[in-house]
C-alpha cells in the first residue's frame, strides 16, 4: 500500500500504530478496535524518522539508506514492512529513482513480496498502482475550506496529488509574503511540470521500461567527466 497525504495528516501515526497493533495482538493483548483482522507476521521492520549518526560520521541520507538495506537483505514474504517517506534525505530525481526502485523490488522480487506500507510525498508513485497488481493507493483525506485545510485523519481509497506544505507553514507563522512567494513559485512549477516524470518523461513510461532505466544526471561534456575520460585513455 502507498499511502500519500499532507503534512500533518497523519501518514506516519498510521504506520506506527499499524506496527503497535500487529506487535499487540501476536503477543495475545487487546487491540483498540472494535474488531480486527491481522495476519501472523515473522518479523515487522520499520524505517521511519530522520536522524543522522555523528559518532561515525554517518548522514541523515546515509543512515536511512543503511536501515533500508538492511530491511530489504533481511525479508521475507510474511514479513511487515513500514517505510516513513524513503528518500526525501536526497535530491527529488534521486529520491524518487530510489523509492520506485524499492517499491517496485518489494512488488517482484520472489522472496520479497511482504506486506508493506510505504508512505511518500513523492506522488509520482501514484502512477505504480497502473502496472503493478499488487500495489494499491491510499490517502489520508482532508477537505479545503474557504481556503483552509481540514485534517480528518481518515484513511480512503485513491492517492492524493498535493502535500499542502506552503500550508502548513503558514501554520507555523511563516511571514505572509513568504508564504505568497512560495504559493507563486509553487503554481509556476506544477505548470512547467504537469503531466511530467522522472526526466521530464510520464511515469507511466518508467513503469513500462523497467530494464536499463538511466537518468541523464551527468552531461556528457562535463569537464570532470572528460577529465576521467583522459586518464582512462
Amino acid at each position: 500500500i502507498i499511502v500519500t497525504g499532507p503534512n500533518m495528516a497523519g501518514k506516519s501515526a498510521l504506520l506506527r500504530q499499524t506496527a503497535l497493533i500487529t506487535l499487540l495482538a501476536q503477543i495475545g493483548s487487546f487491540v483498540p478496535a472494535e474488531s480486527a483482522h491481522i495476519g501472523l507476521v515473522d518479523k515487522i521492520f520499520t524505517r521511519v524518522g530522520a536522524s543522522d549518526n555523528i559518532s561515525v560520521g554517518e548522514s541523515t541520507f546515509m543512515v536511512e539508506m543503511n536501515e533500508a538495506a538492511d530491511i530489504l537483505n533481511n525479508i521475507s514474504p510474511q514479513s511487515l514492512i513500514l517505510f516513513d517517506e524513503l528518500g526525501r534525505g536526497t535530491s527529488t530525481y534521486d529520491g524518487i529513482s530510489i523509492a520506485w526502485a524499492i517499491v517496485e523490488h518489494l512488488h517482484e522480487h520472489p522472496g520479497a513480496k511482504a506486506r508493506t506500507l510505504f508512505a511518500t510525498h513523492y506522488h509520482e508513485l501514484n502512477e505504480m498502482e497502473k502496472t503493478f497488481k499488487r500495489i494499491k493507493n491510499y490517502n489520508v483525506s482532508v477537505r479545503e475550506l474557504d481556503n483552509k485545510v481540514i485534517f480528518l485523519r481518515k484513511l480512503e481509497r485513491g492517492g492524493s496529488e498535493h502535500s499542502f506544505g506552503i500550508h502548513v507553514a503558514k501554520m507555523a507563522g511563516m511571514p505572509k509574503s513568504i508564504v505568497k512567494r512560495a504559493n507563486d513559485i509553487l503554481c509556476q512549477l506544477e505548470t512547467d511540470n504537469r503531466k511530467e516524470g522522472i526526466a521530464g518523461k510520464p511515469l507511466i513510461e518508467v513503469a513500462e521500461k523497467r530494464e536499463g532505466l538511466q537518468l541523464n544526471f551527468i552531461q556528457l561534456d562535463d569537464p570532470i567527466l572528460c577529465q576521467i575520460r583522459d586518464e582512462l585513455k
